[in-house]
C-alpha cells in the first residue's frame, strides 16, 4: 500500500544535469522539498551557486559540481564527487539540453554532433558512471528528460527531435538492462514550458506562441515547477513498479487534436 512516506526523498541523493534553471531547476526544488540532498550539475558556475541557494532555502541539502555532460571524464569526476561527498548516488535526472533551430539542409555537421552530444549522448554517459554504484547499494531511478519532440516532427529542430527521440529508446533500454538490479529508468516529455531555451524559439520561430497556446487545452505555457511533482514521484519508492514509462507533462498539448 502506497502512503505519503512512499514520497519521502530524505535518504536519497539525486544529481540533476541543467539543474541550475527552467525545467531542471523546477525538477531539483521538487526533490528537495521532499528531502532529497541535491547536486546542480552545469557549466554555468554562477546560475549554479544560486540555484544552490534557492534549494537550500526549502530546508535541504544542495550543492553545485560545475561539469561539462558531454565529456565522459567530466561526468565521471561529477558521479565520483557525489559519491564521496554524499555517500551514495540514487537518482539522476538526465536534463541538460540545447537545441539549434535550423531545417535539416540548414544544419552543420558540427552543430549536428554539439546537439547529440548534450542531449543523449551525455545521458549514456551519466547512466554508465552511476550504474555500478546503483547496483552496489541496491537500486536507483533515472529520469530522463524528452520532449514532444521525442514524438512530433516540426521542421526546425532536426537534431533536438532526433536526440530527444532516441532518449525515449535508450530509456526502455535502460528499464529491461537494469531491472534485475532494481533500478527504475522513465522518461518525461514536458510540453511547452516557459524557459530561456522556449524564450528564443518564440523570437525565431514567428507565430509559435499563437500556435502554441491554441493548442493546449490548459491554456497557458507550462512552468518549471510544473514538472516537480513528476520528478517527486519518479524519484520515490512510489514508483517502484514503474520503469520504462514514457510520461508527457505538456497541459493536454498531445491530448488535442
Amino acid at each position: 500500500m502506497t502512503d505519503l512516506a512512499s514520497f519521502d526523498l530524505t535518504t536519497r541523493v539525486a544529481i540533476v544535469t541543467g539543474g541550475n534553471g527552467g525545467i531542471g531547476l523546477g525538477m531539483a526544488r521538487g526533490l528537495a522539498s521532499h528531502g532529497a540532498t541535491v547536486v546542480v550539475a552545469g557549466r554555468n558556475a554562477e546560475k549554479s551557486t544560486i540555484a544552490v541557494k534557492d534549494l537550500t532555502a526549502l530546508g535541504g541539502i544542495a550543492a553545485a559540481i560545475e561539469a561539462d555532460v558531454s565529456d565522459e571524464a567530466s561526468v565521471n569526476a561529477l558521479v565520483a564527487s557525489t559519491v564521496q561527498r554524499f555517500g551514495r548516488v540514487d537518482v539522476i535526472v538526465n536534463n541538460a539540453g540545447t537545441n539549434v533551430r535550423k531545417e535539416p539542409q540548414d544544419l552543420s555537421l558540427e552543430e549536428w554532433h554539439m546537439i547529440m552530444d548534450t542531449n543523449l549522448t551525455s545521458a549514456f554517459l551519466t547512466a554508465k558512471a552511476a550504474y555500478p554504484h546503483m547496483k552496489a547499494q541496491g537500486g536507483g531511478k533515472f529520469i530522463n528528460i524528452g520532449s514532444m519532440m521525442s514524438v512530433f516532427g516540426v521542421p526546425f529542430s532536426p537534431a533536438y527531435a532526433a536526440s530527444k527521440g532516441g532518449l525515449v529508446q535508450f530509456t526502455k533500454v535502460l528499464a529491461t538492462a537494469w531491472a534485475k538490479d532494481n533500478i527504475q529508468a522513465n522518461a518525461v516529455l514536458p510540453g511547452w514550458i516557459d524557459t530561456d531555451l522556449t524564450r528564443n524559439a518564440r523570437i525565431e520561430v514567428t507565430g509559435l506562441h499563437e500556435r502554441v497556446l491554441g493548442r493546449i487545452p490548459a491554456g497557458r505555457w507550462g512552468d518549471g515547477d510544473d514538472l516537480a511533482g513528476v520528478a517527486v514521484f519518479l524519484a520515490s519508492s512510489a514508483s517502484d513498479y514503474i520503469t520504462g514509462a514514457v510520461i508527457p507533462v505538456d497541459g493536454g498539448y498531445a491530448s488535442q487534436g
